[in-house]
């Protein structure tokens, strides 16, 4: 059943939660950077009527472990195949968000055979220059994540949003503050080496492309470009969000996300 992980590949068993039923099909749901399963809160409920909704944290975030850097995309992958085989989860839809849809692009081309559909959510095939996220990586590893928290956070809600919702905001920042500085840092320079544009054409999952009209991290055109590499891939946009649009619009993307696992075929 398991994938072969890619030498070097370290998969170690993160930190996760389980909901719905046990022999529902399985939807992974994959973190963003500076992230932990709370962040789909607002999608489970919908999501586990439906599904078995399977989240973790990755390594170096939340309760997940934090080894020393460096990291790669493999030793990412290699933890989502880790949790997959310890749950007896043979194939599994997948939905990530930002690294997490990354991860879940690098799972859809690296191990085709254990992903069912698959959802990118505001993310990017290379989120670049490599040198801003090198720098990142120096600042959290010299004063910490929180020295950073305001100026991410500033970009995963739109200014109205945080006007309205000063509390929601708020969680999200201590959530991203509570970070790790190694496990944040070197996901970090995941993100600054990674280049996923190769693996786009290989992509076979039934896959759909959800970006936010306001996402200064990963714009539309991003998306775009993902579902332009991928065959047959569907591209949408959800209006008024930014970067983590799925606590922003959570309906809206939980519907899509419905829609989207709702056709034919089923993961177990």
């Amino acid at each position: 059943m398991s994938a072969t992980p890619p030498a070097g590949a370290r998969g170690l068993l993160p930190h996760h939660e389980v909901a719905g039923a046990p022999g529902a099909p399985a939807l992974l749901l994959i973190n963003s950077l500076g992230a932990t399963v709370r962040m789909w809160d607002p999608q489970v409920p919908a999501l586990a009527a439906r599904l078995r909704v399977i989240r973790f944290d990755t390594r170096g975030h939340g309760g997940s472990p934090a080894p020393p850097g460096p990291y790669t995309i493999a030793d990412l992958g290699a933890d989502a195949l880790a949790l997959l085989d310890r749950l007896g989860v043979q194939r599994a839809h997948i939905c990530g968000l930002s690294l997490g849809g990354m991860i879940g692009m690098w799972l859809a081309a690296h191990a085709p055979q254990r992903v069912d559909r698959l959802v990118l959510c505001c993310t990017s095939p290379r989120f670049g220059p490599p040198e801003a996220w090198a720098d990142r990586a120096a600042t959290v590893r010299a004063r910490g994540v929180g020295v950073i928290a305001d100026a991410v956070v500033a970009r995963w809600f739109t200014p109205g949003f945080a006007r309205r919702h000063p509390d929601r905001v708020a969680a999200a920042r201590a959530m991203l503050a509570a970070t790790p500085a190694e496990g944040y840092a070197a996901c970090c320079d995941v993100i600054g080496r990674l280049d996923l544009l190769p693996d786009l054409a290989g992509i076979r999952a039934p896959t759909l492309v959800v970006a936010a009209a306001d996402d200064p991290a990963a714009p539309p055109g991003d998306g775009s470009v993902i579902a332009g590499g991928i065959p047959g891939a569907r591209f949408t946009v959800v209006r008024d969000a930014a970067h983590l649009a799925n606590l922003e619009r959570p309906d809206a993307v939980t519907g899509l996300v419905l829609d989207h696992l709702s056709s034919e075929g089923a993961a177990r």
